[in-house]
């Protein structure tokens, strides 16, 4: 590929990344109003306050199963815990072999 080739791929590639995409939402008309008086009381647009709101609501998400912090003693309950699993016994096998709610 030429240089001029390569710098044209570097500028499509680039413009991919930063174009904006649309995302439609189908809303009550009630939650609609609410957003917009949220957003108006903060002094954004209803567009920057659903993208801010998602945006920190999925970094929370994500940030619940994957982060957890302990002070000492907490984390020596838990390791022991990990290092010393109950023995199983009647309660916990049915609980093991039942359906998780989002399965029923």
């Amino acid at each position: 590929m030429s240089a001029a080739g390569a710098a044209r791929q570097r500028s499509a590639d680039t413009e991919t990344t930063t174009r904006s995409i649309t995302i439609n939402l189908r809303v009550p008309q009630n939650t609609r109003q609410l957003i917009d008086t949220a957003a108006a009381a903060i002094g954004k647009s209803r567009t920057e306050f659903m993208l801010e709101s998602a945006r920190q609501h999925a970094i929370d998400v994500l940030l619940d199963q994957r982060l957890f912090v302990l002070n000492p003693e907490q984390h020596d309950a838990f390791m022991e815990a990990l290092n010393n699993p109950p023995k199983p016994n009647a309660a916990l096998k049915k609980l093991l072999s039942s359906k998780a709610p989002w399965e029923k």
